[in-house]
């Protein structure tokens, strides 16, 4: 165990890992809107700025929640992609989502998502779980076969561009 924890706590440890703003963001860009690259990530609409982008990238490598590879074809374009670990905090992360559904006043575009993973239940979060594996992992990392439906990032994607379409007339 790393000396510079408060303590041994399961919460604790996890919020040393998961606990400030920014990870969590990096983290739900990468898993809802299928960001994998740096200035994919440096344009989310909370407007991270490239410094703490580095570092919280740095710190989900190191935590082994992403994994950092180069692209043979362009030797500065790194690509990150998902561990096992990050893929089970699905469930977490909408969670969360719908607490936020519940008691603050977001906006439909950005609830869209989070209705279609609420609506779907647990079924649906380990479907986009295992699409996430094989995006991520491999297609041999899948849990279960493919449903054969679109695809639940696809779905989600659809609701928030018609929630757009909606808000904006």
């Amino acid at each position: 165990m790393r000396k510079d924890v408060r303590s041994g706590c399961p919460v604790n440890l996890s919020l040393e890992v998961l606990g400030d703003r920014w990870t969590l963001l990096v983290l739900r860009d990468v898993v809802f809107v299928g960001a994998r690259h740096f200035r994919e990530l440096l344009a989310g609409p909370e407007r991270i700025s490239s410094n703490i982008l580095a570092d919280r990238l740095a710190s989900l490598v190191e935590h082994g929640l992403l994994v950092r590879s180069g692209n043979p074809e362009h030797r500065q374009k790194i690509t990150y992609s998902l561990t096992e670990a990050a893929i089970q905090l699905v469930p977490l992360i909408v969670q969360l989502g719908s607490w936020g559904l519940r008691h603050l006043p977001v906006t439909d575009e950005y609830a869209a998502r989070m209705r279609v993973l609420e609506s779907g239940g647990p079924a649906l979060w380990d479907e986009f779980m295992d699409e996430l594996r094989e995006e991520h992992i491999g297609p041999r990392a899948r849990l279960r076969p493919s449903a054969g439906d679109p695809p639940v990032r696809s779905r989600m994607e659809a609701a928030r561009l018609e929630a757009l379409a909606a808000a904006t007339g």
